[in-house]
């Protein structure tokens, strides 16, 4: 494998067009990739690289034009190789930008839809509670983070949402609590369970506590998997999941899993595999 160099590439691969800053660890941007942006559908990510020999990383596809030929990606600051691709600036270039990847999301027979967004979460739910509204779905959000300045999209999902409900641990904006506090006190304002649907994204401690919730009151749920990722084509077996007692992978056969069936305990096994290498690479 060539060294990985520090030096992001602003010369060539795909342009940004806007970087904004959301939270104080998140930033947006807008990328000129029309050959994804013509495939993508809500739901599906891509896989990118800042720079030469540099590990390439999964981002869900927060936004799309087809027209335009623009994807939008919402990054946190969490590893080295999300700091170098925070540290681009509008003008400069990612160097690699593969996808769309994974099956899009489908809804099951929920006339009334409640997507839960779990910090940057929120990003991947936005458009697919776009596509569900556009498609004539009745929608709500509910949206969590630690504190109000964590919180993010929750303008653009009140577009497309007959009721955005925000949740913060601390109390300093809306609900105090976490989100599936929130759903709980939710749901007896609602119609049939019959007639709902769940599709959470964000931290998988969360995914996970939606899931509880929504199988002890019979409501369908579907959760968005981010497990340890290598190629996105379902070669390298890296993001291997159980599903149902059957194997997937969530690269090919996700990112959206049955909430009721995936197996939580697997998963967090999983993702705790190279933490010491992870560790080691950001610091170095």
């Amino acid at each position: 494998m060539p060294p990985f160099h520090d030096t992001p590439h602003t010369c060539t691969g795909f342009r940004i067009l806007s970087k904004e800053r959301l939270t104080p660890v998140t930033n947006r941007f807008v990328l000129e990739a029309p050959w994804v942006a013509r495939a993508a559908q809500p739901g599906q990510f891509v896989v990118v690289r800042v720079v030469e020999g540099g590990e390439r990383i999964p981002v869900t596809i927060a936004d799309f034009d087809a027209q335009a030929g623009t994807v939008t990606i919402v990054v946190q600051e969490v590893g080295r190789t999300s700091r170098l691709l925070c540290a681009l600036q509008k003008g400069g270039a990612v160097l690699d930008v593969v996808g769309p990847l994974g099956e899009p999301f489908r809804a099951l027979k929920g006339k009334v839809v409640i997507g839960i967004g779990g910090g940057f979460g929120a990003a991947a739910l936005y458009p697919i509670v776009r596509g569900l509204h556009q498609a004539g779905v009745m929608t709500e959000a509910i949206l969590g983070a630690r504190t109000k300045e964590f919180l993010i999209l929750e303008r653009e999902l009140r577009g497309v949402c007959r009721e955005v409900l925000s949740c913060t641990d601390d109390g300093s904006y809306g609900f105090k609590g976490l989100v599936t506090e929130c759903l709980t006190t939710r749901l007896p304002q609602l119609g049939a369970r019959e007639e709902l649907e769940v599709v959470a994204v964000g931290p998988m401690p969360m995914m996970r506590a939606v899931a509880a919730v929504t199988a002890k009151q019979g409501i369908p749920a579907q959760v968005s998997l981010d497990p340890i990722m290598v190629d996105g084509t379902g070669m390298c077996g890296g993001c291997r999941v159980t599903v149902g007692g059957e194997v997937k992978f969530a690269c090919v056969d996700g990112p959206m899993f049955d909430a009721h069936q995936v197996d939580f305990a697997e998963l967090v096994r999983r993702n705790k595999m190279y933490k010491a290498e992870e560790a080691a690479l950001n610091a170095g």
